[in-house]
């Protein structure tokens, strides 16, 4: 008690010090007294004072306590920027997605297989023109009749007014 008593201003003083806060400081004091408690039987008065080997631990203590604030509060700035580049989307959104996928695979269904092919390669593989005639064996020119029809066959799928029997519906 009486080495707690003697050392515990100077130890508290080095702790606030490097932690700064003073909440934090008390911990690291705590932290200090434990561990020299526990390895007492290590000490080794031929390197030094039992002053300096408290004031050696505190200041390990204080650092360890510092690096793990600065880890706890990039971990922390981290999920914030993920969770707001990452909204959530809601029910509804979910739902209207599935139902929109849906719309497309059935209006794609409505395609001739060469059209839908070269739909899938441009729109959804992102592919230029040329990649798609270089990859099909066809030429340019006719790779882009098939985009032009097929798109107008998508319009016209989901144009509601200009035929409501071939439409897909929502």
């Amino acid at each position: 008690m009486a080495v707690h008593d003697a050392t515990r201003p100077r130890v508290l003083a080095l702790a606030v010090r490097v932690v700064v806060d003073r909440a934090q400081a008390e911990e690291v004091v705590q932290e200090v007294y434990l561990h020299a408690w526990r390895t007492a039987a290590r000490f080794d008065r031929a390197r030094g004072s039992g002053t300096g080997w408290l004031l050696r631990i505190a200041h390990s203590k204080a650092v360890d306590r510092v690096r793990s604030s600065v880890a706890h509060r990039e971990r922390d700035l981290a999920d914030a920027r993920l969770s707001r580049a990452t909204p959530v989307a809601s029910v509804h959104e979910l739902v209207e997605r599935a139902l929109d996928g849906e719309r497309v695979r059935a209006a794609l269904r409505l395609l001739s297989a060469v059209q839908r092919e070269a739909i899938v390669l441009a729109h959804f593989d992102g592919l230029s023109h040329a990649q798609i005639a270089r990859r099909l064996g066809v030429p340019l020119g006719t790779v882009k009749t098939r985009l032009r029809d097929g798109m107008r066959r998508l319009r016209e799928a989901f144009d509601v007014d200009a035929d409501p029997g071939s439409a897909i519906s929502a």
